[in-house]
């Protein structure tokens, strides 16, 4: 299956769902075919910050409408913070869309996790990644909820984490376990990594990025359809 993507927001992520998803695709032993399509990070920003959903679907309509003429068979959004406009988005695609954010309830519940901590923007703090866990609870240190989506933005845009930032959000996984009961900390924003690789912690990590590669690896290398992640 042919795989679409709509990178650049922001750049680190789509450099790591490439990384990624070849990997997988070489571990499979196939041979992976697929299209990115740029998108324009600070519109998604605002529209996000603005809640303009319509806004940005008919963004990233466009972008969607240029990976079909590429010939993808689907498209994926390589950004969580980006799926606030999912549904309408859907409404408007041309190619079916795989979301990030749909598989994360079922993996979440094999790993046993009842309560998950929430690291990402604003938004998917806030609504418990867009109120679709029905399985498991999610929390977040919601005095902080601000600052966390903050540092969180200014790193995807400089497309590097300092070393204060990365000691923030090290420190925000730990307080998320301790003060909310969490039984793992997700990576619920796709440029995390860039905070998160490489560190030693004393809590479980769940990347939901490596969620979605699965998903799309399978996708790619016909182990699933569309149907069964609902993408039709």
């Amino acid at each position: 299956m042919h795989i679409g993507l709509i990178g650049g927001i922001g750049v680190a992520s789509t450099v790591v769902y490439y990384q990624r998803l070849t990997a997988a695709i070489e571990a499979a032993g196939s041979v992976l075919d697929l299209t990115i399509e740029h998108a324009n990070v600070h519109d998604l920003i605002r529209t996000n910050r603005e809640d303009k959903r319509e806004e940005q679907a008919q963004y990233y309509a466009k972008h969607i409408d240029r990976l079909a003429a590429a010939g993808c068979d689907c498209v994926a959004i390589t950004s969580l913070g980006g799926h606030f406009c999912f549904d309408e988005t859907v409404a408007l695609s041309s190619l079916p869309l795989v979301s990030a954010v749909a598989p994360l309830d079922t993996y979440f519940a094999a790993q046993g996790h009842n309560t998950v901590g929430l690291l990402g923007t604003r938004v998917v703090m806030k609504t418990g990644l867009y109120g679709q866990l029905t399985k498991t609870r999610a929390v977040e240190l919601v005095d902080e909820n601000d600052i966390i989506g903050q540092t969180y933005v200014d790193m995807a845009l400089a497309g590097r984490c300092t070393s204060e930032q990365r000691a923030f959000f090290l420190d925000a996984g730990q307080r998320l376990m301790e003060t909310q009961g969490a039984d793992a900390i997700v990576l619920a924003g796709t440029d995390l990594n860039l905070a998160f690789d490489g560190q030693t912690t004393d809590y479980p990590v769940i990347d939901a990025l490596d969620v979605h590669v699965d998903v799309l690896a399978r996708l790619a290398t016909d182990q699933i359809n569309l149907h069964d992640v609902g993408a039709e």
